[in-house]
């Protein structure tokens, strides 16, 4: 008992990505930079889409959710990361850990809904345009949202409180850049096999199913597109859902393999590998590929630009 209290008052020690190398240099500042990037991109795409009546549909409600999950997944990571590496400390205290690992459960899980209902809109927009008005009222697109919220929150509450009350008997040097439950599990020196189990329920729930909606909803809209009389708009319905399709596969591919394989297959540098894709590759891409590249999008921002110019004059 005496070993267990000790146990959950100690710090955890995060490897991290970078050492003292010129290249570790070069990747820090690489991470800064995405870091900066990623805030400004999703925090001018919240401003636009509150700011700008033409935005004010189901899609973009949606897309100021994921944008705002965006900002906190990455606020949640990065941060951390560029403080250890600037005070050469790489401490973390057990409820700093339990905080990331709660955060970072509940905007992962979060987004994979959210991505699967914004699959959905997309579908009913392009399927069954006639339909559109009533299928995706305001009201369910606040549903769909505050759904992915909870769930993402309730799942979190679970699986933090399961990883954080193993007992941690061996090393507490954790081998990657944020605390992360498979990560976590290998410092524990009790059977996990039951919790891991839990884990697996948990991927077909919140990857899996949400991952074959995506699919589904795409291949139905590549075939409405396939019927289109306009080669122009069906290049361009291809072009956005080719676009979309590999920012899915980037998130979901490496979430699934490092969250739905047992622990005996899981290595330090494969684990951070991935994890970099969907804790910060992702977010800096999701604003450019799901609204940069749209016309509405950039409308808005040429008519907040020139409204700022007119008010100065």
């Amino acid at each position: 008992m005496e070993h267990e209290n000790h146990t959950f008052s100690s710090d955890f020690i995060l490897l991290g990505l970078f050492s003292s190398s010129q290249t570790s240099q070069v990747f820090f500042s690489f991470i800064f930079f995405i870091f900066i990037m990623t805030i400004t991109e999703n925090a001018l795409m919240i401003l636009l889409i509150h700011s700008e009546s033409r935005l004010h549909t189901p899609m973009y409600f949606l897309l100021s959710h994921l944008s705002f999950m965006d900002i906190l997944h990455i606020s949640n990571i990065v941060p951390k990361m560029i403080a250890d590496y600037l005070s050469g400390s790489r401490t973390i205290s057990f409820a700093g850990c339990g905080f990331q690992i709660f955060l970072s459960l509940t905007l992962l899980g979060g987004e994979c809904l959210l991505l699967a209902a914004m699959s959905y809109d997309r579908y009913v927009a392009i399927c069954h345009p006639l339909r559109y008005p009533v299928l995706m009222r305001d009201n369910t697109s606040s549903l769909l949202a505050a759904g992915a919220w909870l769930v993402g929150i309730l799942n979190s509450i679970v699986h933090t409180s399961f990883a954080l009350h193993f007992p941690f008997c061996h090393s507490r040097a954790i081998d990657h850049f944020f605390c992360e439950v498979p990560a976590m599990l290998k410092l524990s020196c009790v059977d996990t096999s039951h919790y891991e189990r839990g884990v697996y329920v948990s991927g077909i729930i919140f990857l899996l199913i949400p991952f074959s909606v995506i699919s589904i909803s795409y291949v139905q809209i590549l075939l409405t597109v396939f019927q289109m009389q306009s080669s122009g708009a069906r290049q361009k319905s291809l072009s956005t859902c080719s676009f979309h399709m590999v920012v899915v596969i980037m998130y979901y591919g490496p979430f699934i393999f490092t969250y739905m394989r047992p622990r005996s297959y899981h290595t330090p540098g494969q684990d951070k590998f991935l994890a970099i894709f969907y804790t910060i590759l992702t977010p800096t891409l999701n604003p450019i590929i799901y609204s940069f590249r749209n016309k509405d999008v950039l409308m808005a921002m040429k008519n907040i630009i020139q409204n700022n110019f007119l008010n100065k004059k």
